[in-house]
């Protein structure tokens, strides 16, 4: 089977003053893939995922999504065309139930698809996370690591084409670790994924390749198996 190009950057620079927090010449997303972004803290994995989603304008560069142009275009015109990105640090709203915290993204997919019901789109999103049963609860209530997962199935109700995760399971326990484990291998029948993450025995689980930034630019591309056998990337971030 080919390999189709879903997501990708040309010449990509983002500059702050006299930083450069991203210097990334070229990187390609495939359709269905489970792709992982390392690096060491400041590699400017999180600045190079919010170009891809729109939240700050590239410096230089262009990028495209299933072939069109969408340097220009803003973070929600991406969301319409299927670019769902869920954060470093929780986004959702404390003071809001779970359920009226994913009935908001639920509501753009059907406005968007003009097909099923907010609630039926919200409550099977919560379920595949595991939260469903606690739907009417207060989102500040929850401990972070639900909060986390609350957030994912954020991005599951909008039904994306590309969800990208940054650092999802900081702050999971290590059986909410094996349960993502599990969701994200599902997602992914549907889904591509792009995932940023520091927790190593999740990328080496899920991903089916590695990209690894360094001070902006892209250190080394490949399997789990040729990026730990890498000697840049170990020395540069896996400590060999």
């Amino acid at each position: 089977m080919v390999a189709i190009a879903q997501l990708a950057t040309e010449g990509l620079v983002k500059d702050f003053g006299g930083l450069r927090a991203v210097d990334v010449a070229s990187f390609t997303l495939y359709d269905g893939e489970i792709r992982a972004v390392i690096g060491p803290n400041g590699a400017g994995k999180t600045t190079f995922v919010s170009l891809l989603c729109g939240r700050f304008p590239p410096t230089m560069g262009r990028i495209t999504f299933e072939g069109r142009d969408i340097t220009a275009l803003p973070a929600h015109e991406r969301v319409a065309l299927g670019i769902a990105y869920t954060f470093q640090i929780t986004s959702i709203f404390g003071n809001l139930s779970l359920y009226d915290n994913v009935a908001l993204p639920a509501q753009r997919r059907v406005t968007l698809d003009g097909n099923g019901t907010v609630r039926t789109k919200a409550m099977a999103a919560l379920d595949r996370v595991g939260l469903a049963d606690k739907a009417q609860e207060i989102a500040s209530n929850q401990s972070y690591g639900h909060q986390r997962l609350l957030e994912v199935a954020m991005g599951l109700a909008l039904a994306p084409k590309v969800l990208i995760l940054d650092e999802p399971t900081q702050g999971l326990a290590d059986s909410e670790i094996t349960e993502f484990i599990a969701l994200i291998r599902e997602v992914a029948e549907e889904t591509t994924i792009l995932l940023i993450e520091h927790n190593m025995p999740v990328v080496m689980a899920l991903a089916q390749r590695i990209t690894v930034l360094d001070q902006g630019q892209i250190l080394a591309e490949g399997t789990p198996g040729e990026i730990r056998a890498n000697a840049a990337v170990q020395t540069a971030y896996l400590g060999g």
